[in-house]
C-alpha cells in the first residue's frame, strides 16, 4: 500500500520552453514527485489559450499540461531575467528546454556555461532534428518530425494523401524520451556524481517506433506501405462494421483464436481450412477472411459483437471517444482519470500510466495561473532571496 511518496519526491525541474513536448516531459515528472517550475514569458505560454478555454479563458489543455507545477514569468530576452533563471538553474536537479537549438547559447545559458557552474546538472534539450547535424537549425514542429521520422508514411490509406491522428504525436513520443533520458542520466548521476545533456529529436522519438521497418528496407529493399485499417503482414487484424455506423476492432492473428473466430462466426470451412493454419496462408487470403468476418459483423451491434467474441476469448474492442471512455468501468476502476480543483470547480484530466505498486504518481493540482507562485519558488529554492517582481 502507497504511503504517498513517490518515486521523484525532492528533485527539483526546471523546465523552459513552450507548448508541447518539454512541458509535456516536466509533466511526466511532476506526475511522479518532481517539484516542476515552470518558468513562462510575460506573456505566458502560448498554450493557455489553445483549443477549448475554460469560463476564466484559460486553455483545458494547460490546465492538464501543466498539472503538478508551479508557474513563474521570467523575460530571458532581458538580462534581469536571465539572471533569475541563472540562479534558480543553480538550484535545479535538472532543465529541460525546447528552444530551437543555439538560443540558449545565445542567452548564455547553454550547457557549457551551466554545467561548468554544477556539473550535477542533467540538461535536456528537445528539439525537432537534434543538436547536430545538418538540419539541427531547422524549425521542427510534431506534424513535420512525424513525417520525417517515417511515421506519417504508413497511416492512411495507399494511393491516398497521408493523414494524421488528431494528436500531436510527435511531441507527446518527444517528452516521454526526454523524460526516460532525464531518469537514465539521474541514474547515472547517483552512481557517479556526474550530470549530462540529454538530447532528444522528435524525428528520432518517432524514428524510435518504427519496429522492423528499417531491417526489412535493409535486407529486401521493401518500404513498408500505409496499410488503411490494417497492419501489414498481420491477418486477421482489422477494422469492422457493425450496425448503427459502429465499428469495432478484431485481432484474431493467433493460430488458435483464428479457429475459434472462424467457429464462431459459424465458418468452420475456413476454420478447418489446412491453408490457413498459420499466418501466411492468412495474408494470402486476407480480403476473403475481412469479407467473412464483415459480413458476420455488419448484421449485428458492435456491443454484441464484443459480448459474443469476448465469451470465446477472441480479442475485441469497440473504437470509443471520450465518452465511452469516461463510461466504461474497467478503466474506472484502473483509476483512469483524476479530478482537480480549479477556481472552486472539479475538472477531470486523465491518469498518467503506468501504475506503481507503491509510489504511485497522482494529479496534485491543475495547471497554475501565470507567475502565481514566484513567492512560493523564490522562497523554496532561493531562500537567502525575497521575492521580486517579475522580470
Amino acid at each position: 500500500m502507497s504511503d504517498g511518496t513517490r518515486p521523484l519526491d525532492g528533485v527539483r525541474v526546471l523546465e523552459v520552453g513552450q507548448l508541447l513536448a518539454g512541458p509535456f516531459a516536466g509533466t511526466y515528472l511532476g506526475y511522479f514527485g518532481a517539484d516542476v517550475v515552470k518558468v513562462e514569458p510575460p506573456s505566458g505560454d502560448p498554450i493557455r489559450s489553445w483549443r477549448l478555454l475554460d469560463d476564466d479563458g484559460t486553455s483545458l489543455w494547460w490546465r492538464s499540461l501543466a498539472r503538478n507545477k508551479r508557474s513563474i514569468a521570467l523575460d530571458l530576452r532581458t538580462a534581469d531575467g536571465r539572471d533569475e533563471f541563472h540562479r534558480l538553474v543553480g538550484a535545479a536537479d535538472v532543465l529541460i528546454e525546447n528552444f530551437r537549438p543555439g538560443r540558449m547559447e545565445e542567452w548564455g545559458l547553454g550547457p557549457d556555461v551551466l554545467r561548468a557552474e554544477d556539473p550535477r546538472l542533467v540538461y535536456a534539450r528537445i528539439s525537432g532534428f537534434g543538436q547536430t547535424g545538418p538540419y539541427r537549425e531547422r524549425p521542427g514542429y510534431a506534424a513535420v518530425c512525424e513525417a520525417m521520422g517515417g511515421l506519417r508514411h504508413l497511416i492512411g490509406h495507399p494511393d491516398a494523401a497521408p493523414v494524421r491522428a488528431n494528436l500531436s504525436l510527435g511531441d507527446t513520443l518527444g517528452g516521454l524520451h526526454a523524460a526516460l533520458g532525464i531518469l537514465l542520466a539521474l541514474r547515472h548521476r547517483d552512481q557517479t556524481g556526474q550530470g549530462q545533456v540529454v538530447d532528444v529529436a522528435l524525428t528520432e522519438a518517432v524514428f524510435n517506433v518504427l519496429e522492423s521497418v528499417v531491417p526489412e528496407h535493409d535486407r529486401f529493399g521493401v518500404s513498408r506501405p500505409p496499410s488503411g485499417t490494417t497492419v501489414t503482414g498481420i491477418v486477421p487484424s482489422n477494422a469492422y462494421p457493425c450496425t448503427g455506423g459502429r465499428w469495432v476492432v478484431i485481432g484474431a492473428n493467433g493460430d488458435s483464436i483464428f479457429r475459434r473466430l472462424m467457429a464462431t462466426i459459424g465458418r468452420d470451412d475456413l476454420a478447418d481450412d489446412p491453408g490457413l493454419k498459420g499466418n501466411p496462408g492468412r495474408v494470402a487470403r486476407a480480403s476473403e477472411l475481412d469479407g467473412a468476418i464483415s459480413d458476420w459483423t455488419g448484421a449485428r451491434s458492435a456491443e454484441e459483437v464484443s459480448r459474443i467474441l469476448e465469451a470465446v476469448a477472441v480479442p475485441v474492442g469497440r473504437i470509443y471517444d471520450a465518452a465511452e471512455l469516461r463510461a466504461d468501468p474497467h478503466f474506472e476502476a484502473r483509476g483512469l482519470f483524476e479530478e482537480v480543483e480549479v477556481r472552486g470547480k472539479p475538472l477531470t484530466v486523465g491518469a498518467l500510466a503506468p501504475r506503481l505498486e507503491l509510489t504511485p504518481g497522482r494529479t496534485v493540482s491543475a495547471g497554475p495561473d501565470l507567475d502565481a507562485d514566484r513567492i512560493s519558488i523564490l522562497g523554496d529554492w532561493l531562500p537567502s532571496r525575497g521575492p521580486t517582481s517579475a522580470t
